[in-house]
């Protein structure tokens, strides 16, 4: 596929030095990630199996590194992810738009990581994944549900996408690179 966030970053190469853009990509287990992901980095995944017992992609490249696991269910691991979340530039948060059932426990995940000390005034960019799904919510009614407007500590945006498609995961990604890349320059 073209584009993509590495060629972004590839472009913007020429005017930046190395831009390191560390990049946490998180969401409930079934929301998309690993497609978004593969849309993203035409990389080799590295899978990473903490001991702890969560499984986190990883993948390098062009001066990003880009973090990928799932939240939710375990509580017990959640003090394992605090060393993942250092120094982070931006969360990627994926939403499943067509399980509606889960919106709740998604937006109280999204909660609990606003309020990370890692996490303070990260940027966040929320993909609404499974547009292409005749079931899923619209943005702005998931954006309302997740309450995005009270977050004023930090640039936020929330982009429907189809993680399948290819729809919208461009958009998101021009965002991040007018929003996050050019200021660490």
């Amino acid at each position: 596929g073209g584009g993509g966030l590495l060629s972004v970053l590839q472009k913007l190469k020429g005017t930046t030095e190395s831009v390191e853009l560390r990049i946490v990509l998180l969401g409930l287990d079934n929301a998309g990630k690993t497609t978004l992901l593969k849309s993203l980095a035409s990389e080799d995944i590295n899978t990473i199996t903490p001991t702890q017992g969560f499984n986190i992609k990883s993948v390098a490249s062009h001066g990003m590194k880009l973090n990928v696991w799932d939240i939710g269910g375990q509580r017990k691991i959640r003090p394992f992810w605090k060393k993942y979340l250092e120094n982070t530039d931006l969360l990627i948060y994926v939403i499943d738009s067509a399980d509606k059932k889960r919106f709740e426990e998604t937006g109280l995940e999204l909660e609990e990581l606003i309020d990370e000390e890692n996490l303070k005034g990260v940027p966040v960019l929320i993909f609404a994944n499974k547009q292409d799904l005749a079931t899923a919510s619209p943005a702005s009614e998931i954006a309302e549900g997740l309450n995005l407007h009270t977050y004023r500590d930090r640039q936020w945006q929330i982009q429907a996408c189809s993680a399948v498609s290819g729809e919208g995961v461009q958009d998101g990604m021009n965002w991040i690179c007018n929003n996050i890349v050019n200021k660490k320059k």
